[in-house]
């Protein structure tokens, strides 16, 4: 099992940033990938970005890009989400999720963050 925990959401001005954090413990994570995502009210969870633990390696949703950066601490097992640039479009909240390199499926959930991006 691995538990993660979010923290870092809350409101902000459009154009400011916020960084998430995700603490994650109960397993070594050099055997997954870490993935941010996020929903908005009424919409689908979408895909934000991942990190692959074991050597960093980082993957986007093409339309985050450039604003938003995935990051991890070895040392503190806690993946971060930097987001510039923000803008009520951004609105929403973001969840930290883990799989298994093996696996195509995101098993383990945070509670998710809110974040509200104010015009």
């Amino acid at each position: 099992q691995v538990q993660l925990v979010e923290s870092g959401g809350g409101l902000v001005q459009a154009g400011g940033s916020l960084r998430l954090s995700c603490a994650a413990s109960g397993r070594t994570l050099r055997n997954y990938y870490m993935g941010w995502f996020r929903q908005a009210p009424g919409k689908e969870r979408e895909y934000v970005a991942s990190i692959r633990w074991s050597d960093g390696t980082t993957y986007y949703a093409d339309s985050k890009k450039g604003r938003f950066t995935i990051s991890r601490d070895n040392a503190k097992n806690t993946v971060y989400l930097q987001m510039n640039s923000l803008n009520p479009e951004d609105t929403a909240v973001y969840y930290c999720a883990a799989r298994l390199v093996t696996s195509s499926k995101y098993n383990y959930w945070g509670q998710g963050t809110q974040v509200t991006v104010s015009s």
